[in-house]
């Protein structure tokens, strides 16, 4: 939230120029507040599991925050309910003519095949002009912000000699920007995937920023030039037990898979050394607040 200052006061400058959200008095008494209206495309198969992190984080705020589920309607998954999704989801086509503050696109499980080949991808794209047309502002998580980077910029994504699996350090690139406020000028964030975005196509984009970036990881966290769009390559949002449980699974469906990186204490498979949820919660705080509520209009009809 924003501190409520005088105009002209010296701190207002200084703290602005920091970006730092400085609110005037005049504009703090005739602001209209209303509950955020936050959509969540959860592409994920263990559909309760992401929807539970990511309400976790959004609950984290002063804010009013209304949740919608949308899940795809061209491909229903085996590992939720059918109940849970009737109950508890909505389809493209129900939240087609709506407008919404801010959306998260999460990841799937489907990195290693070509875009075309996703079974859903035409819905995506259609998701994906909505966001455009009908949002303030989207988050992108994962295989989300890959998809995403190249269905609005043209930036491919490349195959992994192995999978990208950990807690990896990230440098952060861009002193003051809102979206990472408060985090450490090195933080960590869980990754788990096979395929990444060149750093490099990214910075030759001349409308976005690479806001961090990680030796193992490349790039992290990446924004638009007009705040619209924020894609995040790895899972800040996972669980404690997230990556374990990922492992667990792999191993007993004989897959190769190396223990996630960086993850146990003392690397002894025992206690996990859970060093990112200060950083999730930042992120997606600062998103709320500076990202989606102090640009959505108040009459969600004008979005």
């Amino acid at each position: 939230m924003p501190i409520i200052v005088p105009k002209d006061i010296p701190a207002a400058k200084i703290l602005t120029s920091e970006n730092i959200f400085v609110m005037n008095d005049k504009r703090a008494s005739t602001q209209d507040i209303r509950p955020l209206e936050i959509a969540i495309i959860n592409l994920m198969p263990t559909k309760i599991v992401t929807e539970t992190q990511l309400m976790r984080l959004l609950s984290n705020s002063p804010l009013q925050v209304n949740i919608t589920l949308v899940s795809t309607e061209s491909y229903v998954g085996k590992n939720t309910p059918l109940e849970h999704l009737k109950r508890f989801y909505k389809s493209f086509s129900d939240i087609k003519n709506r407008k919404f503050d801010g959306m998260i696109v999460t990841g799937a499980p489907v990195e290693e095949k070509n875009f075309a080949e996703v079974k859903y991808w035409g819905e995506l794209e259609n998701i994906f002009e909505f966001a455009r047309r009908n949002v303030t502002s989207t988050i992108f998580i994962c295989w989300g912000a890959q998809a995403a980077l190249y269905y609005y910029y043209g930036i491919e994504k490349h195959l992994l000699d192995k999978k990208l699996f950990g807690v990896y350090k990230h440098k952060k690139l861009v002193n003051y920007d809102r979206l990472l406020k408060g985090t450490d000028d090195r933080f960590y964030m869980p990754h788990s995937r096979h395929t990444t975005v060149y750093e490099e196509d990214i910075k030759n984009c001349k409308d976005l920023v690479l806001l961090a970036s990680s030796k193992e990881a490349g790039a992290a966290i990446i924004r638009s030039k007009d705040n619209k769009f924020i894609f995040i390559t790895g899972h800040a949002e996972y669980d404690r037990d997230t990556l374990e449980n990922e492992y667990k699974r792999d191993l007993e469906k004989g897959l190769k898979i190396d223990p996630p990186e960086n993850y146990y204490v003392n690397d002894d498979h025992g206690e996990i050394k859970m060093s990112w949820v200060s950083t999730a919660n930042l992120i997606y705080m600062n998103w709320l607040n500076h990202y989606v509520y102090q640009l959505t209009p108040y009459e969600i009809d004008k979005i």
